[in-house]
């Protein structure tokens, strides 16, 4: 059975993806990577696919990795200390939340810390896996405060650690590929999307960061398990 937090990290991945300092740079970065420019997106369609591949599996394998230590470092906590890391998680998620909605404000957080790739080579499609493990490892306003509630849900469930960055990385993944799929005509949408909605992608940021506060909650009292797993949606279908 699907837990919430899983659909709560793919979500997140989304909410990165949807972040107005990310969504409209992405086809031009896509095809940066792969050396071409927007007008020639028809004839290199698949190379930039391609490109655009690498890239996601170059901050999922990171996600990956981090997931895995995450799992097995946290776990290794006596039962007691993982209360008191419950209840440090449940913090996080909930100070990620009132970011989100917008009541309150961490100048820290817009700050760009990441690596930068200096070195060039041949094959372009290895240097755009490290472009996107340097995504991964690397803290930026775009990526960082849907990524951070993650490591917080993942301080509470220790043991779905490695399967909330997954879900992450497929939130913020699958878009990439689209776009990468149909780079030229995304391009468009984008840039449109991006100008006459633009109180739409507040909205998302507000109602996540909603559901950032409650799970935060539920995980700060140790009641998180009520909604684990649908536990009373599904009791409620089989008349239970």
């Amino acid at each position: 059975m699907v837990e919430i937090t899983i659909i709560v990290a793919f979500i997140a991945g989304l909410v990165s993806f949807l972040s107005p300092c990310m969504l409209p740079i992405i086809p031009t970065f896509l095809t940066y990577l792969a050396g071409v420019s927007l007008a020639d997106t028809g004839s290199k369609q698949k190379h930039i696919f391609l490109n655009s591949l690498f890239f996601v599996l170059g901050f999922s394998v990171v996600f990956a990795v981090l997931g895995i230590l995450l799992n097995s470092v946290l776990r290794a906590f006596a039962s007691d200390a993982q209360i008191w890391l419950a209840r440090i998680g449940g913090i996080i998620v909930i100070f990620f939340g009132l970011y989100l909605v917008g009541l309150i404000e961490i100048p820290i957080l817009e700050q760009e810390h990441k690596f930068k790739i200096g070195l060039k080579f041949n094959s372009k499609y290895f240097t755009s896996f490290l472009f996107g493990a340097a995504l991964a490892a690397g803290w930026t306003p775009c990526v960082g405060v849907a990524f951070g509630s993650i490591l917080g849900l993942a301080a509470i469930q220790p043991g779905m650690a490695f399967y909330l960055l997954l879900s992450y990385s497929l939130g913020l993944g699958v878009p990439f590929l689209i776009v990468g799929l149909f780079t030229s005509k995304a391009s468009n949408f984008i840039m449109s999307a991006t100008i006459r909605h633009a109180r739409f992608f507040k909205y998302i940021n507000i109602t996540f960061g909603t559901i950032l506060i409650i799970l935060g909650i539920l995980a700060f009292t140790r009641n998180l398990n009520l909604i684990a797993n649908f536990g009373p949606l599904n009791r409620w279908l089989l008349g239970q």
